[in-house]
């Protein structure tokens, strides 16, 4: 009978070691898989050593410097993924506070931060969007009662949208008036 049969879990081998090779195969089979910024990729890579360790005696692995090569070839860039992180997140109704902790712990610099960041008509279309997806305000069928309000208030606000935006969209006495709101932000120059 084998361990498998008896119900025995076998022993895993333990992970093999990183070399320079292994830990550069490792790192462009990443970046060709996922979109990620410089700080995220490092975070990675640094994660891997310690779960792998390091076969090479006297050398220590050259994490920024990978990490650099990378973004100087192009594979990573970071005012990319920032922009385009940033408007997922907004179309799927998160607010500006929700966009800057992603990209912060994402590791992007406050200067892209602030250059992806929505302009008025972005911050309204977002909250439009979570309240029309999550049914809050107006977009809710039945009579809103004072605890379900108070509730979808709070969900909006951990989103990430700011106060005023939160009681405009909640304080909205139908859908056409969150469009008419909406349509005052692309008239005016925010």
């Amino acid at each position: 009978m084998n361990d498998r049969q008896s119900g025995q879990k076998q022993g895993r081998k333990p992970p093999k070691p990183l070399n320079s090779a292994r830990l550069r195969d490792l790192a462009l089979a990443y970046v060709a898989r996922f979109s990620t910024s410089s700080g995220k990729f490092e975070a990675y890579l640094a994660r891997k050593l310690r779960e792998k360790g390091w076969e090479e005696d006297g050398t220590e692995p050259d994490i920024p410097g990978l990490v650099a090569r990378y973004v100087e070839l192009g594979y990573i860039d970071d005012a990319t993924y920032a922009q385009s992180r940033a408007g997922g997140l907004l179309r799927r109704g998160y607010g500006p506070r929700r966009v800057s902790q992603d990209l912060t712990a994402a590791g992007i610099d406050e200067h892209l931060r602030e250059d992806v960041a929505p302009d008025e008509l972005g911050k309204r279309q977002a909250a439009f969007n979570l309240a029309k997806k999550r049914r809050f305000g107006p977009f809710y069928r039945e009579e809103l009662d004072p605890k379900r309000r108070d509730k979808q208030i709070a969900a909006m606000l951990r989103a990430g949208h700011s106060f005023d935006i939160v009681r405009r969209v909640m304080d909205a006495a139908s859908e056409e008036a969150l469009e008419h709101w909406m349509s005052e932000a692309r008239d005016e120059d925010y």
